[in-house]
């Protein structure tokens, strides 16, 4: 599946100083591909796995479009082609400190909502183990009817099982930023990162909250029509409750737009979290979203050890098509409990 605005670049045609951006060598690092390692070199290893990548290998993808009047507008979100992935894995550990796993399976045919047509899904999951860390594991999915399924589905799966070990985890930071479209669908801009997106900014400490605190006229327009809201009054109550709506809006990309919205409907009876006005009801939110996750990630977990088929059987008889119809938790927690008994009878 290619992305909407043209092709990921290279990583041979990055500049050196840009490679030594993304991360510190492996003299300045020391860190062996032994099979154990100290506690401070763990530590400083993944705190050089969740450094933001250089800002010459982040790419823009149109997620989505609006149909308004004039110039047409889309929102960007950005991305890193996986090799980004990979080229920080062998600086920091060396090609020989860590291997990744792929299983390739194909799920039964089911009606597709959007088209009603008849198609399976391919379903890959990737295994990643980084040695003295230990292993990761996370699925990707796409159409099967997709030419390039098995290579997004892969890509996906490898991407979140970065994630895990931290690397790449702050793109989930990002909401979407709207931008000018060309007539063929394509950025005529793309918003410039903020200091925190940048390695340089994040090794001095800038993140996401801190730095939208202290800079709300400039925070990224991420998820508005472009034009931001830029309220702050300095009040202390104010400042959390927008801290818990950034957290909240932050969970979208990790549980898919259905779950996402039918936890903001149910719970607080809105579609967008800044609509909360009561602070335990935002907490509320946020604890259900982060239980979703965790059951998302249970989810990926038991999927690896028994494959997709079981799955199948098991949306089929709730009456589901995809795992992306589920929108609230108590359907998640009966699918990833019955996967589960599905893996432990499995042994």
């Amino acid at each position: 599946m290619s992305p909407a605005n043209g092709h990921a670049k290279d990583s041979a045609n990055i500049p050196t100083t840009a490679v030594q951006q993304i991360a510190p060598p492996i003299s300045d690092t020391n860190i062996p591909t032994a099979l154990t390692l100290t506690a401070t070199k763990i530590k400083e290893l993944i705190a050089n796995l969740e450094v933001p990548f250089h800002p010459s290998v982040i790419e823009w993808r149109v997620t989505n479009t609006s149909k308004g009047s004039g110039s047409p507008r889309g929102q960007v979100m950005p991305y890193a082609d996986q090799r980004a992935y990979t080229d920080r894995l062998n600086t920091l550990v060396t090609p020989a400190g860590w291997t990744r796993r792929y299983t390739i399976h194909t799920s039964a045919n089911f009606e597709r909502s959007k088209d009603q047509k008849i198609v399976a899904k391919v379903l890959v999951t990737c295994e990643l183990s980084i040695f003295s860390l230990g292993s990761h594991s996370a699925t990707g999915e796409e159409w099967a009817d997709d030419d390039n399924a098995a290579t997004a589905a892969e890509a996906q799966s490898f991407k979140r099982a970065c994630s895990c070990f931290g690397l790449g985890r702050y793109l989930y930071y990002f909401t979407g930023t709207w931008v000018d479209l060309d007539d063929r669908k394509r950025p005529k801009t793309v918003p410039k990162l903020d200091d925190w997106a940048t390695p340089e900014g994040w090794r001095r400490g800038l993140r996401p909250h801190a730095e939208e605190d202290s800079k709300p006229a400039e925070r990224t327009t991420a998820g508005t029509d472009g034009h931001g809201d830029g309220h702050h009054n300095g009040n202390g109550a104010s400042d959390h409750g927008a801290s818990l709506v950034r957290e909240i809006e932050q969970m979208e990309q990790a549980l898919g737009k259905r779950m996402y919205r039918g936890l903001l409907k149910t719970l607080a009876r809105v579609w967008n979290p800044k609509d909360i006005q009561d602070p335990a009801i935002q907490q509320k939110v946020l604890a259900h979203m982060q239980a979703a996750e965790r059951g998302f990630r249970r989810l990926d977990a038991a999927i690896n050890r028994v494959g997709p088929e079981p799955l199948t059987q098991i949306l089929r008889s709730l009456k589901l098509q995809s795992i992306d119809r589920v929108d609230d938790l108590q359907s998640l927690r009966e699918i990833v409990l019955a996967l589960e008994t599905a893996a432990e009878g499995k042994q």
